[in-house]
């Protein structure tokens, strides 16, 4: 399966990725909206208003504010977000309504080369978005620089093995209601229980090898560590989780998107 998946790969996904970057510019404004918004409603709300509750929290033996604590959390949320839903329902739409699939595939392209282009399209956006909301959060004082850049390339990791598993979840979906199962299966859980509003230590010892499962744990931890410098043991096993995480469902999603075009 790997072996067919990348003979009939080749650098022509960039033309998908480039005809979605020229849709984009033309709705950018509205684009840029949440990433601007976002982070500034959740920093009022959860770090001036619980955080005043909360106080400070002692993560791997260093004691920060909460806000200091959810900031990172929150632009590994930002990036899950953005290529989850880039590659479910947009990709859906252009798949099944628009048929935009149907079209480049009338062109030399491959299956797996416009769904690479998809989900790197969809990192993309991850990345857009994290450059916008990192940005924001900054004028704060919480990310610190230079070690804060490399919260891009996270991003773009990020992007693809979310934008991998969302387009696994696009080729077993019969029509877009049916995705608010892995949302509410999949993305809430993760969106709780990933070390994004309290330590993963404050669940019992099953629920955090459970939740180590998650990439946005992982996205969640590489995220504190590069914006605020709290020492992360972990950091080498969770970046080698999110390249792992990554090529499995990177396949998987070929495989699966290519059983579904192919009737």
């Amino acid at each position: 399966m790997i072996e067919n998946c990348c003979a009939r790969l080749s650098g022509r996904f960039l033309h998908v990725w480039k005809r979605n970057l020229k849709v984009y510019r033309k709705t950018w404004k509205i684009s840029f909206i949440p990433p601007i918004l976002e982070p500034l409603l959740y920093l009022f709300a959860f770090g001036t208003g619980l955080g005043s509750l909360v106080g400070e929290i002692e993560i791997n033996g260093i004691s920060i504010s909460y806000i200091q604590f959810i900031a990172p959390a929150l632009i590994a949320i930002n990036m899950m977000y953005n290529a989850f839903f880039e590659n479910t329902y947009s990709s859906f739409v252009r798949m099944y309504y628009q048929k935009t699939f149907d079209a480049q595939l009338a062109t030399p392209l491959s299956i797996e080369e416009v769904i690479t282009g998809e989900i790197f399209w969809g990192a993309t956006k991850s990345t857009i978005a994290t450059a916008i909301m990192a940005g924001i959060i900054s004028i704060f004082g919480i990310i610190r620089y230079p070690s804060g850049l490399l919260l891009l390339p996270l991003s773009f990791l990020g992007g693809l093995a979310l934008g991998a598993i969302a387009m696994f979840f696009t080729a077993l979906v019969p029509n877009i209601e049916t995705f608010n199962l892995p949302m509410f299966l999949f993305v809430t859980p993760m969106f709780l229980f990933s070390g994004t509003f309290f330590p993963l230590e404050n669940l019992p010892l099953w629920a955090q090898r459970a939740a180590n499962l998650f990439p946005l744990t992982h996205l969640v931890k590489l995220s504190r560590f590069f914006s605020i410098g709290i020492p992360e043991p972990g950091f080498l096993p969770s970046i080698s989780y999110l390249v792992l995480f990554t090529i499995l469902f990177f396949i998987i999603a070929l495989s699966m998107m290519r059983r579904r075009l192919i009737k």
